[in-house]
């Protein structure tokens, strides 16, 4: 599906090397390994929302909640990697589905991907403010 590896891919662009870097050293492995971790990852926490909920709502609820102007200003909640959600969008719907999904689909990884549930669940703590990033970036693009 292209949309499903376009988000992965916005995903992992948003993340960036240096963050990458910094999932790969929770992992204990190499940027290449943590790349797939990431993809797997952010490919099970699109699905998961798009379960939990139609897709118009939560781009409603970021347009709403995302500040308007500049697409390229830097958020604020993702200045570091454990930035939590709560100043990204004020406790809003998104962020409580994620938080409510983070531990399924950190379950649902490590039994993918072999790895230590404690490990994918830092992982995916690490990637949340990453896929709302992108999420709200979509949100105000026409036509998504």
């Amino acid at each position: 599906m292209s949309d499903q590896n376009s988000f992965e891919q916005d995903v992992l662009t948003e993340l960036g090397d240096d963050r990458l870097q910094e999932i790969a050293d929770v992992l204990g492995t190499d940027p290449a390994a943590a790349q797939e971790v990431v993809t797997t990852t952010a490919s099970a926490l699109s699905g998961t929302m798009e379960d939990e909920a139609e897709a118009e709502g939560i781009r409603r609820e970021l347009t709403e909640q995302a500040p308007a102007g500049n697409d390229d200003a830097p958020l604020q909640g993702v200045a570091t990697l454990g930035g939590g959600l709560g100043g990204l969008l004020g406790g809003g719907m998104v962020a409580g589905m994620l938080g409510r999904l983070s531990k399924p689909v950190a379950n649902a990884v490590a039994k993918k991907t072999g790895l230590p549930a404690a490990t994918v669940t830092r992982v995916v703590e690490l990637l949340i403010p990453v896929v709302v990033a992108v999420l709200t970036k979509r949100a105000r693009k026409p036509g998504k």
